[in-house]
Parts: structure tokens; C-alpha cells; sequence
């Protein structure tokens, strides 16, 4: 089971379906919320925690994989688990090419779906999980002036404070200064705690001056 915080929600037109997914996913502990179409769950704003859609392929209005194509448009990152009793091979290939978890044809057992629940949950708070790294080590970055950053981008390469001083026309001194600024703001102490940060932030690795690319 997900933290307290994990959501699941289901998509289908079928009342029947919806009760009965809806009891299994309670039986489980999850918390649940059913909507009796994938536009009715668009108005509702993106959960703020990990979350699972468990949606029908075929329905009226907006049918399961046009609303996978909104929720990407919409940049929404909801973890999909497809449920159909008629779908077809490239019908399950388009959807999972685009980023859902699981495609189970009906009639499924309660415990492939729970186990695919259980993976989208997973896999939602890990996306979660780098994306709020991402924005901590973007925020970091952003407090740096614009010398301290051009001798953070060097020092990454491996290069030393000389060095550093000799591409940017500064003193060895001074740039020890920008340097240990640097590491102040980032809270960190070493060269591979700086690749660290810049990997989190997704920022791509510069290219030592004077190598052939």
C-alpha cells in the first residue's frame, strides 16, 4: 500500500462496473473516487499526491485513449491502467506506447488489477518524487549570480580554481571565493554532490573548453 495520500480513480460508463471496482479497490484500503466518464473526471483538478486512473477504453463522449492523449496534453501525470472487453492488440500497443501501465481485457482478475494499481501508484510517486528534485535543485541553481554560475558550469568538468581563474580571467583567489559561494548556496560540500545537483535539475553537462566534441 501507498502513503495515506495515494488516490485511485475509476472512469466508466457502466454502473455495474464502476460499484464493483470501487468495493474491490475499497477492500484494499485505497481511497477511491468513480466518475462516470473521463470528461466528468477532467473537471476535476489533477490530485495533489499519487494517483491511478483505472479507465474503460470504450466509452461514449471521450473514450479511453483520447483521454490519455488530454491528460498528456493537459500536461496531467496521472499513472493509467486500461481496462476493456474490446480492446485489440493495437489498441493495447497505442496506449502503452504512450505511457500506461497496464491494458487488462476483460473479464481480469481482482488481483492483476490491484497488483497494477499498486505499480502506477508506485511509479506516480517516483515521478513525483524527481520532479519535486527537480524543482529543488532548479530553485538552488537560481540563487546564484551569474559569475557564480559560469565557475559552477567549469568546476563541474573536473576543472581546478586555476584553471577555472585562466578561462575566466580571474585570480585563483577569487575564484576559490565564487567556488566556495557556490557550495554554500547548493548545501554541498564536494565536485559529485555538484553533479548530483545539476543532474537533478536536468541541466546537460557542459563541455570542458578546449575538448573535441
Amino acid at each position: 500500500m501507498m502513503a495515506s495520500t495515494a488516490m485511485v480513480f475509476v472512469i466508466d460508463d457502466d454502473a455495474s462496473v464502476r460499484k464493483s471496482l470501487k468495493r474491490l479497490l475499497d477492500a484494499a484500503c485505497y481511497k477511491v473516487e468513480a466518475f462516470t466518464s473521463a470528461s466528468e473526471f477532467l473537471t476535476r483538478s489533477a490530485h495533489d499526491g499519487a494517483s491511478c486512473v483505472v479507465v474503460d477504453v470504450r466509452m461514449p463522449d471521450l473514450n479511453g485513449i483520447d483521454f490519455q492523449k488530454a491528460l498528456i496534453e493537459g500536461g496531467r501525470e496521472e499513472q493509467l491502467v486500461f481496462i476493456t472487453g474490446h480492446g485489440d492488440i493495437p489498441m493495447c500497443a497505442q496506449a502503452m506506447k504512450a505511457g500506461a501501465v497496464d491494458f487488462l481485457p476483460k473479464p481480469f482478475k481482482p488481483k492483476q488489477l490491484l497488483e497494477s494499481v499498486e505499480r502506477s501508484l508506485t511509479r506516480s510517486a517516483e515521478q513525483r518524487r524527481r520532479a519535486s528534485e527537480k524543482t529543488h535543485a532548479r530553485d538552488l541553481i537560481e540563487r546564484l549570480t551569474p559569475r557564480e554560475h559560469e565557475v559552477m558550469q567549469l568546476v563541474a568538468t573536473g576543472m581546478l580554481n586555476k584553471q577555472v581563474g585562466g578561462e575566466l580571467g580571474m585570480a585563483e583567489k577569487t575564484v576559490k571565493t565564487h567556488r566556495a559561494h557556490v557550495m554554500q548556496k547548493l548545501g554541498i560540500t564536494s565536485v559529485a554532490e555538484l553533479m548530483g545537483v545539476l543532474q537533478k535539475a536536468e541541466v546537460p553537462p557542459v563541455v570542458r573548453p578546449g575538448t573535441k566534441v
